[in-house]
This record gives C-alpha cells, structure tokens and sequence, in this order.
C-alpha cells in the first residue's frame, strides 16, 4: 500500500470516528452517559485528527459538551425560577443544532470553521 492509499484510508478511518461520535451526542438526548463516552473519545483521540479538516469537528464537538454542561448547570441553578426551564429548552435545542449541523458537514466533507 503507498502513502496516500495509506493516509486515505487514515483519514476515512477518522471520519468514520467522528461520525460515530456525532452518534453518540445524539444518542445522549435518550443516554446521557453516551456523551460521556464521547468527549473522552474526543479528547484521546483529538491528536489524531490534528493538522486535517477533522479537527475542527473535534473542536466543535468538544465545545458543543462543554457549552451544553454550561448552560445545564445554569438551567439547574435558576429551575426555581422558572427562568431554568427556558435554559434548559433553549440549550436542548441549541444541543440539536449543533449535532444536525456537524453531521450534515461531515457528511458534505466540509470544516466547521472556515478561517
């Protein structure tokens, strides 16, 4: 197998992952504990991906977790108020948005950010 046989077949490997990935966030809105799995996968595997246009999926996968806990915390410390609820609606969304974007970019073959 030559080299660009070789990186191909890498880098489809890491696409394979990050759709996988993208799974399991979308799988955490019925199995909370998947996005566990996942942004441990992220971060293990976030070296993999560096320097191709995958890692701006990582990154957006990333802070989707990130932002996604945010706004969960901040939804739970103002439930009483009701304004906690809006929160949580508003960040459930967001949450889907962000899953439906990145895919449909990965499946495009397209970056997440363009510089």
């Amino acid at each position: 197998m030559n080299e660009v046989t070789a990186d191909s077949a890498k880098l489809q490997s890491a696409k394979n992952l990050t759709m996988v990935i993208y799974a399991l966030y979308a799988l955490s809105l019925v199995v909370g504990v998947s996005s566990i799995a996942a942004i441990i996968i992220n971060y293990i595997k976030k070296g993999d991906v560096a320097g191709t246009w995958l890692e701006s999926h990582f990154r957006w996968q990333i802070r989707t977790f990130w932002f996604a806990v945010l706004w969960g915390i901040v939804g739970a410390l103002t439930v009483w108020l009701f304004i906690g609820w809006v929160v949580w609606f508003v960040a459930f969304i967001w949450f889907i948005y962000r899953i439906v974007k990145g895919w449909l970019n990965l499946n495009d073959g397209k970056e997440m950010y363009t510089a």
